[in-house]
């Protein structure tokens, strides 16, 4: 038995909201849970959440209540995927560690979006792994691995295949957080990486069965360890 957070990113299954997608990664978490694992997924909230913060904005709402709204389209599409998951799933969305350790505790798939202003979904995904005491974290992104260079902007920039949990904060700029910060990992995220040392895998998310690959210890995507 392994313990398996899967952390799905919101530019994978929410930018648009993709129903094919939410359906394959519901099944894939029973999959997970059919052979035996534990399993957490932290669910983003995408292009949307972006969205409701830019409208928050223009409302004049400050950078905790644009959180917010980020927060509350994260736990809708976590929604989705509790209602999906049935006797499966715990039937709720947990909003603290606390209720999605109890549900852990019962045997259910863990289904969770944001917590609270400032800390990321990454934050939240590295929060709960380290709370479960995980054995491995699997993001499910936009892209097919970490990479020198945001592979979207500059064709040179390549995928770096395995990479130590000292070195990743070296690839990130930014030291704050900002609602809607889109990186492949948060900083805060990497902060308690490097204190717990739990495994993580960054795979293609559009590609469910890179998951999959990642928990039989396949070689795919970017291994953080």
């Amino acid at each position: 038995m392994v313990r398996i957070v899967v952390r799905v990113g919101g530019s994978v299954v929410a930018s648009p909201p993709n129903p094919v997608l939410i359906g394959r990664y519901v099944d894939l978490l029973k999959d997970l849970k059919g052979q035996g694992h534990e399993v957490v997924a932290v669910v983003g909230g995408g292009a949307l959440a972006r969205d409701f913060i830019r409208v928050a904005g223009e409302l004049g709402l400050d950078e905790t209540n644009r959180d917010w709204a980020a927060i509350y389209v994260s736990r809708l599409f976590a929604h989705l995927f509790v209602m999906r998951l049935e006797d499966a799933g715990c039937g709720i969305v947990p909003v603290s560690l606390d209720e999605a350790v109890a549900c852990l505790k019962r045997g259910k798939i863990v289904v969770m979006g944001g917590l609270k202003p400032g800390m990321t979904t990454d934050t939240v995904a590295a929060m709960i792994g380290e709370k479960v005491d995980a054995d491995l974290l699997v993001k499910a992104s936009d892209v097919d691995g970490i990479f020198t260079k945001d592979p979207k902007k500059y064709p040179d920039a390549r995928k770096i295949d395995e990479l130590g949990l000292k070195d990743l904060t070296q690839l990130f700029e930014e030291n704050r957080h900002k609602a809607g910060i889109h990186q492949i990992l948060d900083p805060e995220a990497v902060k308690i990486h490097r204190k717990g040392g739990m495994k993580m895998v960054v795979v293609n998310g559009f590609k469910p069965e890179n998951v999959l690959l990642a928990v039989k210890g396949e070689k795919v995507g970017t291994t953080i360890k």
